[in-house]
C-alpha cells in the first residue's frame, strides 16, 4: 500500500483549518486509517475542531473491538461529535465550531468509508468517480431537481453545508462499502480542492503524474493557480 497526504493554506486564508491524517499501521480494529477534515469557526476554532476530531477518532478506535467496520465508523464518528460539542461548551472561544469529515480504511479488497459534510472521496481508475455525497444545501437542491448539476458549481450558496461534526447532538454520517479492484486510487479532499479544480482536471493530473506524491503536489498547485480561495487538504491511497 502506498499513500501520501498534504495540506496547504491556499492563497486567501490566514489560518489552515484543514487537517489530514494517513497511516498504513493498524489503528484499533482497522489495519490502516485515512482522514480528511475541514474545520469551521472563528479565530482558530476551525483549526482546533479538525485536529481535535481526528485525535478523538484515533484514540477511540484504539479502544474498540473488532466488529463490523461500518458499525465501527458510525460509532466512532458519533463519539467524536459528542466530544467536540463538549469541548465547545467548555470554552467560549470554541463556541460554534465544527468540521467536515471523511474517514476511510481498506480491509482486504474492500474500502469502508464515512463522510459528514462536503469533503469528498473519489475513486480514480479508468475515470474519476465521486463516491461520497456532499451534505450541502446546493447538493440537496440538485438531488431534488431544483437546479442542474452544472449550475451547482458556481452557485452562491455552494459553501453552505447541511451536516457537520460538532453541530447537533446526533450526527448523521453516510457509511459505505466499496469493492476495490487493481489500479484503483483513492482520492480524499476538502472543498478547497474540489471547488477550485474540476473533476476532469483532477483525473488528468493524477493520470499524468509519476506517482501519488507528485499527483498530490500537482493537485494542490492547480487549486492555488486557479485562485486558492480556501485551505486545501488531500489524501491519496494506492491500495495495491
Amino acid at each position: 500500500m502506498k499513500y501520501f497526504s498534504q495540506t496547504d493554506i491556499g492563497k486567501k486564508r490566514v489560518v489552515n483549518q484543514d487537517y489530514v491524517y494517513a497511516t498504513a499501521e493498524p489503528v484499533g480494529p482497522f489495519p490502516n486509517l485515512f482522514v480528511v477534515a475541514d474545520g469551521m469557526g472563528g479565530h482558530k476554532a476551525g483549526d482546533f475542531a479538525s485536529r481535535f476530531t481526528v485525535a478523538v477518532l484515533q484514540r477511540e478506535l484504539d479502544k474498540m473491538p473488532k466488529v463490523a467496520p461500518k458499525e465501527t465508523l458510525k460509532e466512532v464518528i458519533q463519539i467524536a461529535n459528542e466530544r467536540l460539542i463538549k469541548a465547545a461548551s467548555e470554552d467560549i472561544k470554541l463556541d460554534g465550531m465544527g468540521t467536515t469529515l471523511v474517514v476511510a480504511t481498506v480491509i482486504g479488497a474492500s474500502l469502508y468509508f464515512a463522510n459528514v459534510g462536503d469533503s469528498r472521496l473519489y475513486i480514480v481508475n479508468e475515470k474519476i468517480k465521486q463516491l461520497s455525497k456532499d451534505h450541502s444545501l446546493v447538493e440537496e437542491m440538485v438531488r431534488m431537481g431544483g437546479i442542474k448539476a452544472e449550475e451547482a458549481r458556481n452557485h452562491p450558496d455552494k459553501n453552505i453545508i447541511t451536516r457537520a461534526i460538532g453541530v447537533k447532538e446526533e450526527v448523521e454520517s453516510d457509511v459505505y462499502e466499496y469493492p476495490l479492484k487493481n489500479g484503483d486510487k483513492i482520492l480524499m479532499c476538502t472543498d478547497g480542492l474540489s471547488n477550485m479544480v474540476e473533476d476532469e482536471d483532477m483525473f488528468d493530473i493524477i493520470k499524468s503524474s509519476r506517482d501519488i506524491v507528485e499527483a498530490v503536489g500537482m493537485l494542490i498547485n492547480k487549486a492555488n493557480s486557479n485562485g486558492g480561495r480556501d485551505n486545501i487538504g488531500v489524501v491519496m491511497v494506492e491500495p495495491y
